[in-house]
């Protein structure tokens, strides 16, 4: 593996190489980027609705309110008031940071039956074109599948390409909390797959949450599958610069700050999705224990110290990764910033082996699901570096829980 450090002349050729990239995105995606869409959604309009709500002749509180004042709220309302709001608003509530895990669940799956119905209708609408209708129909049947066997679902948008997150294992009660964090091409219909299921979050999820537990059967884990924010679609402007990043680290601190309990946390997050947790970090709860980024095209940062956060910070890449080939810099805001593999980004790098190409991080049996799992449950001491060096297993000391 090269070093970090490189000539001068090589840094300008990297960054001309870059931009000749960029430019050939604008022109194929026609900027989309500078695209943006002003209408309200549906739990914005869920979100408004209950600001002019009342309980007992009281207003509801102010749905961006801390999750400690929200959590207070619902502490002080009996079951059936509680089930009352999430009925009467369920995105809202479904999405609310504070409220009770299992509230946001019950409110959720009521927000996607509704979301069904919509779109079960849309299917046979005659304004529609064919290819509507179609889509309509793909997006009926994965509310479909949200909905089926009691599925955790811990947040939900339908309002464009969809926005989704759902719990593995009991998030109240867990001892050790996984995020995992995905990156391009993610959205309400790739959220979960039937081909190459664990490319995709919820087959993800489902992968480490299961080694967790063949690691460390005693402690009590969750998963949680976070595809919460607007993801870049494709290879496009939006991938080579830090907008949806930026976006998506403000609504997963939201997320983090929100969760039940005290357990450690860590951070699990793969291509486009480290530039969310790069971008996040500084302002990560301290909970936030470790960092894992694979097959990242940069974190935002020329060094791990430059995260600002006390998280360790895991870094892992297979050999076969395109992902390797992207220019590792930053030039004008586009580009994300050195390579965390590399020697002088200063992250833990972890051995990938058996993970092949991008999408392969989180197969059963690689070398890299174990490490993430280890580093899940705590057992930092069983981790495989990829190089044993001072900085990959500096300040371990075994099994860590708290």
């Amino acid at each position: 593996m090269t070093s970090f450090e490189t000539s001068p002349q090589l840094n300008v050729w990297r960054a001309l190489l870059a931009l000749g990239v960029v430019f050939v995105m604008l022109a194929t995606t026609g900027w989309t980027a500078l695209r943006s869409h002003r209408e309200a959604s549906a739990l914005q309009a869920s979100l408004t609705k209950w600001e002019h709500g009342h309980l007992h002749g009281h207003r509801l509180p102010d749905p961006e309110a801390s999750p400690a004042r929200i959590a207070r709220f619902f502490a002080s309302l009996t079951a059936q008031e509680s089930r009352r709001l999430a009925h009467r608003y369920p995105l809202a509530v479904g999405n609310m940071n504070g409220a009770p895990v299992e509230l946001r669940y019950r409110a959720n799956h009521i927000a996607l039956d509704q979301a069904r119905k919509v779109d079960k209708k849309r299917m046979h609408d005659s304004r529609l074109s064919p290819a509507g209708q179609q889509q309509a129909g793909r997006r009926m049947h994965r509310f479909e599948d949200l909905l089926a066997g009691g599925r955790k679902i811990l947040a939900f948008d339908p309002e464009g390409s969809g926005r989704v997150a759902e719990v593995f294992g009991n998030l109240p009660k867990a001892e050790r909390i996984s995020v995992v964090v995905p990156g391009v091409d993610t959205d309400l219909l790739t959220f979960q797959k039937t081909y190459r299921p664990y490319s995709a979050p919820v087959g993800m999820a489902k992968a480490l949450y299961a080694a967790e537990r063949a690691a460390s059967p005693g402690v009590r884990a969750a998963v949680i599958a976070w595809a919460d924010y607007t993801a870049p679609a494709g290879l496009g402007v939006d991938a080579a610069t830090a907008m949806r990043a930026e976006d998506g680290a403000v609504r997963l601190n939201a997320l983090l700050r929100a969760l039940p309990g005290s357990a450690p946390v860590q951070m699990f997050c793969h291509s486009y999705g480290s530039v969310v947790c790069g971008v996040a970090a500084h302002a990560m709860p301290r909970r936030v224990a470790d960092i894992a980024v694979a097959a990242s095209p940069g974190m935002r940062v020329a060094k791990a110290a430059h995260l600002h956060t006390r998280a360790r910070v895991w870094a892992m890449r297979d050999a076969t990764d395109w992902v390797q080939d992207v220019p590792y810099l930053e030039v004008g805001g586009l580009g994300h910033g050195a390579d965390p593999v590399s020697g002088g980004f200063g992250a833990r790098v972890l051995s990938a082996h058996d993970a092949q190409g991008h999408s392969g991080y989180f197969e059963p049996g690689t070398d890299s699901l174990h490490n993430l799992a280890d580093i899940g449950v705590g057992a930092y001491r069983s981790v495989t570096c990829a190089r044993e060096d001072q900085v990959c297993r500096a300040g371990l000391s075994g099994t860590e829980t708290a």
